[in-house]
């Protein structure tokens, strides 16, 4: 019992030593985005690698959630004589939840893992070290434009998840299955607010994106410089954005939308 203990409180102890070291880790690349911003274009160049090259996962994924939901909940609203309230529900579904959360988990695997990798590789190839003998600091030049490339791209990425899953669920419902399309249209535009709703699902995004840009920069920067260790680093860092993302949107929606 007591080799128990002592197993659980030095594994207990090893965590909150990493948490402490990766709030420092966050502090530290707070504190190199002023002198980052001033080479602008190295923050436009990871926007378009993160986000432009994420572009084509996204659509098809809104595309698909589209297609799938209004079906659904067609059928399910149909049975209560409620289907003119298929445009509002799946409009609050992809603007409210879906689309934040679904656009943060397929940016954790593509560009989470590209950019673990790609820090990783660095580090194994003694890049990171290099530029540290040249008086260069890694946070400044390579982390933080990669920082604030993934915060500016996550926003823009789930409102564009969320407008072409829109558009999907329109094809289905109105042109597929019949639904009145000025009922559709209408009943979004004055039942959805643009500030408790659209609004909410953008900050929504916008933490996402800075959970998933600093785990995957930090399980990169801290990764063995080994195959191995870049491998495992860029696994965690999927496991870790994922459970973080689900993790935030419970607390986030209980914030935003507790009160009526």
């Amino acid at each position: 019992m007591t080799t128990f203990l002592q197993q659980l409180g030095a594994r207990t102890l090893d965590q909150f030593r990493g948490w402490g070291h990766a709030a420092f880790f966050f502090l530290e690349v707070l504190r190199a985005l002023p002198a980052s911003l001033r080479r602008f274009g190295l923050v436009v160049a990871q926007v378009y690698a993160i986000g432009n090259r994420s572009l084509i996962i996204i659509l098809a994924s809104g595309l698909a959630v589209g297609f799938v939901l209004a079906l659904q909940m067609y059928y399910a609203l149909v049975t209560y004589g409620a289907a003119e309230s298929l445009g509002l529900i799946v409009n609050l579904a992809l603007v409210r939840e879906l689309g934040p959360v679904v656009t943060a988990l397929l940016f954790a695997g593509r560009a989470g893992t590209s950019l673990t990798a790609e820090i990783g590789l660095m580090k194994a190839g003694e890049q990171i070290a290099a530029m540290e003998l040249m008086a260069i600091d890694p946070k400044v030049r390579v982390l933080a434009p990669r920082f604030i490339g993934g915060i500016v791209s996550m926003p823009i990425l789930a409102v564009l998840f969320s407008a072409v899953g829109i558009l999907g669920a329109y094809v289905v419902a109105v042109l597929l299955i019949g639904v009145d399309a000025g009922n559709f249209w209408s009943i979004m535009q004055t039942r959805v607010d643009v500030f408790r709703d659209v609004g909410n699902g953008l900050v929504k995004a916008a933490v996402f994106g800075v959970i998933c840009t600093l785990v995957a920069l930090y399980q990169g920067f801290e990764t063995e410089a080994t195959p191995e260790g870049v491998a495992y680093a860029t696994t965690r860092t999927v496991v870790i954005s994922s459970l973080w993302v689900l993790g935030m949107d419970f607390v986030l929606t209980a914030l935003m939308f507790s009160t009526p």
